[in-house]
């Protein structure tokens, strides 16, 4: 693959990195001190990385603040724009889940600084099965981490909130020489009066059908459409693929709210940074969906809207 990727990398003119830095976001952390008013709130930093809200339940998802996603800190697809937060100013938080392994999903550095902050010390982990290592690696005391196989949950915030653990078709491992040895995930995440699908990373497969069929109806669905390509179309959806799957999930009826993830923060692929939202964009458009794309590090309730913020940039 390398041979045929090449050559691409090197003659490509798309923008892959915004021509000037993006931003600067900015999240205020006094907005935590009020309880969302619809019970689905959400913040999107970027990527993957997001603060849900759910019926009283907050829980950090795949947060990665690091500079760089990569083994070392000085190498490695860097950000776009600076986090919106520093980790510090996060609120309380009940549970932090980690889909797998991967540097855009795992990032050490925003792991050991959390497994010390107040605002967690009650938090639970939850993450995929063999992944635990990781976070006891980088700080996380191991009678927090709850390790799912597919299928399996845990209850979370004394009840108020469940996770199950789902099948999704991508890969793991921090190296050329450990894929495989852990598990990767999709997540239902159900609160008292709401749930959501949290795809994670995911290429299509027919099982999208059996997930929403099985767990739906949810009030919003969580597709990547960022870092996607012909070549690795069987471990990343892309926008042409997160429309499939979410037709398969229900659509608005039962799939509710799509909410584009896994993009505008790294280069992680050959096309343009912009090129992921804009392409769901036009088929959004064509169906008569409606999308829910929060502005970086703003506190949204979960209702059909567009900040467009990108196209300013």
């Amino acid at each position: 693959m390398i041979f045929k990727l090449l050559p691409l990398y090197l003659t490509g003119k798309e923008e892959r990195v915004p021509l000037n830095p993006l931003g600067p976001f900015r999240t205020d952390p006094l907005v935590y001190a009020t309880q969302s008013k619809s019970g689905l709130r959400v913040t999107w930093f970027g990527h993957s990385s997001l603060l849900l809200e759910i019926d009283g339940t907050r829980l950090l998802i795949d947060p990665v603040w690091d500079k760089r996603v990569g083994p070392t800190r000085w190498a490695g697809p860097k950000r776009f724009f600076r986090p919106t937060l520093p980790l510090e100013e996060l609120p309380a938080i009940d549970a932090v889940l980690v889909s797998h392994d991967h540097y855009d999903h795992l990032g050490k550095a925003t792991i050991q600084c959390l497994s010390k902050l107040e605002s967690l010390a009650k938090a639970q982990w939850v993450t995929s099965l063999g992944a635990g290592e990781h976070l006891q690696r980088f700080g996380v005391t191991a009678e927090r981490i709850f390790e799912l196989d597919w299928t399996q949950s845990t209850v979370l915030a004394g009840g108020r909130c469940s996770i199950t653990s789902l099948p999704a078709r991508h890969f793991s491992g921090r190296s050329l020489f450990n894929r495989f040895e852990t598990l990767w995930a999709s997540f239902v995440i159900k609160g008292k009066d709401h749930s959501v699908y949290y795809g994670a990373d995911s290429g299509w497969w027919e099982g999208f059908a059996e997930i929403g069929a099985a767990y739906g109806p949810f009030d919003m669905t969580m597709l990547e459409i960022g870092a996607y390509h012909e070549l690795w179309k069987d471990i990343h959806l892309g926008p042409n693929g997160a429309a499939k799957a979410y037709e398969a999930l229900g659509g608005p009826a039962r799939a509710g709210l799509l909410m584009p993830i896994h993009w505008g923060l790294f280069d992680l692929a050959l096309h343009g940074w912009r090129q992921p939202i804009e392409r769901l964009e036009e088929i959004a458009l064509e169906q008569g969906w409606h999308l829910f794309v929060p502005e970086p590090g703003l506190p949204t309730e979960v209702l059909a809207m567009q900040s467009e913020w990108w196209r300013d940039q």
